[in-house]
């Protein structure tokens, strides 16, 4: 996520280069491994069916019994071994992110007008009939992952729903995933990971529906399982490491964005956080107070090798020249620090989700604390498509109807352009149309 030479040309305005990545962006970020790896294991599950999910469970996910499926008692039990802090901090997020994907579903409605005498258009809002939702649990188990999927799927009306999370310790799924998926409303939880549990889903191998759709994060393994099944189901978003941006201006304090950027970097060693300031001030002092903050990080191993291989801070001339560098690299999550904060919403184009002011952090988002939906674009996918939430989950399905009186305004037409294409077939559907008038 930094600027190439072709982008500073397009940007116009001189943007100066305070630090830049030590390595530079792939164009492709898919490893020919990976790609292999996963390829030869949805082979093998297509082939092998459940007995081959059973295997790779054992052998990569340390898994030791028989039934992968976690029972209702244990699911409803997840909570009792989290302390009360924890759960009353997943249940306040399940609630907020319902909430909000509740306000989108309110605001999307079915309708039909007439388009013309006689021809009567509308559209249903239909949800899809099965999700799948990965909810990961490797080094750090990402707790809001089931509010995202989960729970928005349920708002959406999706009728069911199954999630597979990966087996942390003693063989069985850590219990506050547990917990977030049973808050969230996961009509039956598997303990399974990684290739396996997104194939599982699709192949309709755990509760004998193959999902229409699969949603959640995971790992580079899991984001191509995606890519490959993809078209087979329907997927949330191709994601890459986890992105942040800040705009900031003089009003900003060094401490509060250094800390901000530091908070993404510690997804990954590649995910990118950048910062485009108008304040030389800020350019200068950010970097010096990240390298502070490292020190005293539990986390510096991972995010300081992200900061110092993908890590970017640019320096503008005025806000517009900020705009357009942001518009630009489209990152996936966004914070302005500045001022005339109604000025940078209304601005500010390619962005997956936009955190204004010094009272809003993406660490909210990421919690569900906000009741935004965090899985979002990556890799400048923002420049095209915003992220999951309640509208994913629901098809926009048309229909049409017409009068015995509207066929000649459709027919006629559609006569005459069927025969320059030279599609007899279409003519001749519309032709018999105008034939019946005449009866």
């Amino acid at each position: 996520m930094h600027l190439t030479e072709a982008d500073m040309r397009r940007i116009g305005s001189p943007v100066t280069v305070a630090k830049a990545p030590a390595v530079a962006d792939s164009a492709d970020l898919r490893d020919p491994a990976v790609v292999a790896t996963v390829s030869e294991m949805l082979r093998t599950i297509s082939a092998g069916g459940m007995d081959a999910v059973l295997r790779y469970a054992r052998d990569l996910d340390g898994f030791t019994g028989s039934d992968l499926l976690v029972g209702p008692a244990e699911l409803a039990r997840a909570g009792d071994e989290l302390p009360a802090d924890l759960r009353s901090a997943l249940d306040a997020g399940a609630d907020r992110t319902r909430r909000f994907a509740g306000m989108q579903r309110a605001r999307l409605q079915d309708f039909e007008s007439e388009v013309l005498p006689g021809v009567v258009c509308g559209q249903r809002l239909v949800p899809v009939q099965n999700v799948g939702a990965y909810l990961p649990a490797g080094r750090f188990p990402l707790l809001a992952g089931a509010f995202m999927t989960v729970g928005v799927a349920g708002v959406a009306g999706v009728p069911n729903i199954v999630a597979a999370t990966p087996p942390s310790r003693d063989g069985r799924p850590h219990p506050a995933v547990l917990y977030a998926a049973h808050i969230s409303g996961a009509d039956a939880v598997y303990a399974v990971g990684g290739v396996q549990a997104l194939a599982a889903m699709a192949f309709g191998l755990l509760d004998g529906t193959p999902s229409d759709m699969i949603v959640g994060a995971g790992n580079a393994y899991v984001a191509e399982a995606k890519r490959q099944l993809y078209g087979q189901v329907g997927i949330d978003v191709l994601a890459g490491p986890s992105e942040v941006a800040v705009i900031a201006d003089d009003t900003a304090d060094a401490a509060t964005v250094a800390a901000d950027l530091l908070a993404q970097a510690e997804h990954g060693p590649t995910s990118p956080a950048s910062l485009a300031t108008t304040s030389e001030r800020l350019a200068e002092e950010v970097p010096r107070e990240i390298e502070k903050q490292l020190a005293g990080l539990a986390t510096a191993e991972i995010a300081g090798a992200a900061w110092r291989d993908h890590g970017t801070v640019y320096l503008a001339p005025d806000r517009e020249a900020v705009a357009r560098v942001m518009d630009t690299l489209a990152p996936e999550h966004l914070e302005v620090i500045a001022e005339d904060l109604d000025w940078w919403l209304g601005r500010l184009r390619n962005y997956g989700s936009l955190f204004l002011g010094p009272h809003s952090t993406v660490a909210y988002a990421d919690k569900g604390m906000s009741g935004t939906n965090h899985v979002l674009p990556t890799t400048r996918g923002a420049r095209y498509t915003g992220g999951l939430s309640v509208a994913g989950f629901l098809k926009q399905l048309t229909y049409q109807r017409a009068t015995r009186e509207a066929t000649r305004a459709q027919a006629e037409p559609t006569v005459t352009v069927s025969d320059f294409e030279q599609l007899v077939g279409h003519r001749d559907s519309a032709r018999i149309r105008l034939d019946a008038l005449r009866d």
